[in-house]
């Protein structure tokens, strides 16, 4: 789907929230959205990049969006999910993934995190030396169905944002390769260890380019294959390649692509493609975050300084990486009527701010649009993946309504009510009851 149908698209789901109170200046004043097609042509896209002879577990990261209604949408397009912690592991259960198709990814497994795991037969993979440890004295007393691997820091650098980099010198994730010893001390534990059988890496996201994620693959998969060179054996039978394709930010045109990405891997680890290993990708930010918005009205508008100022009810509870972090994620903002209407007009600059009681709460700074009144929706595309879906709960504000939306091939919208919006006004227990 081009960029323009994507934000005709975007835009035919806000006017029908509105129109069918979804979003109201009153009552509903900020909800997300997720546009369900959208999301089903991602996993198309995504399954159709990797050649189908290659037995391959697309395992979304539930971190991205963890809404156990997202998750079954992702099950029933036939992905797996990758979990980093108990609270994920149970939404991917209750989300209906069979144990099999999940990746347990945490790099502070508790020990009874761990037996659970491989007593359901989910897939592990090991973060430490130490970690292993615990793997050996659990299973000491009992067997496994699940697929266990040790996740290696191929240690190739890290991108333009640092905190999303995970395979620098000094990362905190997986067993480093390069440090002094480790080789060596790896290959004897898969020498030790015959259940053994996966190698797993994981470059970082946003912000690294392809070429450097596709030569951490490529360690990644060199060895695998210098395992199994060693113990004259193919023990390592799997390859967990993680995700991290980053996202456009900057308009609807959903680039990189999956097929650029699967590109740069048969460039840098053409062995990957050999059908020698299954493959297990961790795609999240690049599923979902282009297939989500969120909106909200401007309660009040000021000047301060000569510059005009829009609040509104977005703010760092529901953007907290571009609260904190702007200059490595900034977002686009729309502006609309109170109908939904792209608003038009010629752009001012202007902030737009969101409600949080600190001055730094500013979804964008100086940005150039229509100039906002009371009453107008702010629009704030590419928010499907870590955004609406995992607020921050400053000031104590409540928990937005998230929504699912469809669009028929008559252009009717339907939703379905994928998180109800929180009460911000509970009735208090009474003393004693």
């Amino acid at each position: 789907m081009s960029g323009s149908d994507k934000a005709g698209r975007r835009e035919r789901i806000l006017r029908a929230a509105v129109q069918q109170g979804l979003l109201e200046p009153e009552t509903a004043v900020l909800a997300g959205f997720v546009d369900l097609d959208g999301v089903r042509e991602t996993v198309t896209s995504l399954r159709g990049a990797f050649p189908a002879d290659l037995r391959v577990l697309h395992a979304f990261a539930a971190k991205a969006n963890c809404l156990v209604p997202v998750l079954g949408e992702l099950r029933r397009h036939g992905m797996g999910c990758e979990v980093a912690s108990a609270g994920e592991f149970a939404q991917a259960l209750e989300a209906g993934f069979a144990p099999a198709d999940i990746v347990f990814d945490s790099p502070a497994k508790t020990r009874a995190e761990l037996a659970r795991a491989l007593s359901l037969g989910v897939t592990v993979n090991v973060d430490s030396f130490q970690e292993l440890a615990r793997l050996d004295d659990i299973l000491a007393t009992r067997s496994s169905a699940s697929r266990i691997g040790v996740r290696v820091n191929p240690q190739v650098g890290g991108g333009s944002i640092s905190a999303m980099s995970t395979a620098t010198a000094t990362s905190k994730f997986g067993i480093p390769l390069e440090d002094e010893g480790n080789r060596q001390r790896l290959l004897r534990a898969y020498r030790d260890r015959p259940w053994l059988t996966w190698v797993h890496t994981h470059v970082g996201s946003q912000g690294c380019p392809l070429p450097l994620i596709a030569r951490g693959i490529a360690k990644a998969v060199e060895f695998a294959e210098e395992v199994n060179a060693h113990l004259g054996r193919r023990q390592v039978t799997g390859i967990d390649i993680g995700g991290g394709l980053p996202v456009n930010f900057d308009s609807d045109e959903t680039t990189p692509g999956f097929d650029t990405y699967v590109d740069h891997l048969r460039e840098h680890a053409p062995a990957l493609f050999s059908g020698a290993y299954e493959i297990v990708t961790e795609f999240g930010r690049s599923v979902l975050a282009k297939n989500g918005f969120m909106a909200a009205y401007v309660e009040y508008t000021k000047t301060v300084g000569g510059r005009p100022v829009a609040i509104t009810h977005a703010g760092a509870q529901v953007a907290t990486r571009t609260v904190f972090a702007p200059d490595a994620w900034p977002l686009r903002i729309e502006a609309h009527d109170p109908h939904g209407r792209a608003k038009q007009g010629p752009p001012v600059r202007q902030d737009v701010a969101g409600p949080c009681c600190f001055a730094g709460d500013l979804l964008a700074r100086d940005r150039a649009l229509p100039l906002l009144d009371v009453g107008d929706l702010v629009v704030v595309p590419d928010t499907g993946a870590y955004y609406f879906s995992t607020p921050f709960h400053y000031n104590s504000l409540p928990e937005p309504a998230v929504y699912g939306a469809r669009v028929d091939a008559d252009g009717r919208v339907t939703f379905q009510v994928i998180r109800p919006a929180q009460d911000a006004h509970p009735v208090p227990a009474l003393a004693g009851h």
